[in-house]
């Protein structure tokens, strides 16, 4: 008999830079490409899957607003951005034959539907793959705070945060050699230690309703399933 996934329900988060590959802007489509089909191997197991990408890759409104542009302008540019990129991830998707639905948080009637709660549950439960964009439809909230706020609202099992490192460590290992890796970590020490996992409002939201998270290396194959079929990858944030 075959093995059967952990979870039934997950929430994949994805930043935008990541699908810019090496080049740092825009989307390669190879990098795109790689990422849809660990996608469809882990959907093609059965499993539900929603996915929230940020916006990075194309507009960062952070950086203007330190350049002297209105925040709240800056963050709805840089939610218009996650939108592009859904539509993307939405057209590799489908030329790989798994069905899905784009759904905004900002209304947008004529690329995507309005983001539902129960809609999108509804989706999941069809089968088909939600990507979540427009982030949380508000400004001053980034999109891990968005991808926290759709795992708790579609009550997915675990938030999936794909980066470029292989976990959370308590330094930048791209700068400091000695940094540790750590194996499993709490929101406590997250939040204390301000540990690069996700921001302090989408952990503390995580902590709250008991949803753990896995940081793992998105570029490496398989990855996505290793996770979901219980697999020590990563770093597991959780309770204890």
């Amino acid at each position: 008999m075959a093995e059967l996934p952990k979870y039934k329900r997950i929430l994949l988060k994805i930043s935008g830079e990541a699908l810019a590959g090496e080049q740092k802007f825009g989307i390669l489509p190879e990098v795109i490409g790689g990422i849809a089909d660990q996608v469809k191997e882990v959907h093609g197991l059965g499993v539900q899957m929603a996915v929230v990408i940020g916006g990075g890759n194309i507009f960062r409104g952070v950086k203007l607003a330190s350049a002297g542009m209105d925040q709240a302008q800056g963050d709805y540019m840089g939610m218009l951005a996650t939108v592009i990129n859904g539509l993307a991830f939405q057209d590799i998707l489908e030329k790989k034959g798994v069905s899905t639905r784009l759904l905004s948080a900002i209304a947008m009637m004529q690329v995507a539907e309005p983001y539902i709660r129960r809609r999108a549950m509804r989706h999941l439960e069809k089968g088909r793959v939600a990507i979540f964009g427009g982030g949380t439809g508000n400004p001053g909230f980034t999109t891990d705070m968005a991808a926290a706020l759709r795992a708790f609202e579609i009550k997915a099992d675990i938030i999936l945060k794909a980066t470029s490192v292989d976990g959370v460590y308590d330094s930048d290992p791209k700068k400091n050699p000695n940094a540790k890796r750590f194996d499993k970590v709490d929101y406590r020490t997250v939040l204390a230690q301000n540990l690069k996992v996700m921001d302090g409002a989408a952990i503390a939201l995580c902590r709250d309703h008991h949803i753990p998270i896995v940081v793992f290396d998105l570029y490496k194959q398989g990855n996505i399933r290793r996770v979901v079929m219980g697999e020590n990858v990563g770093t597991t944030v959780s309770d204890a």
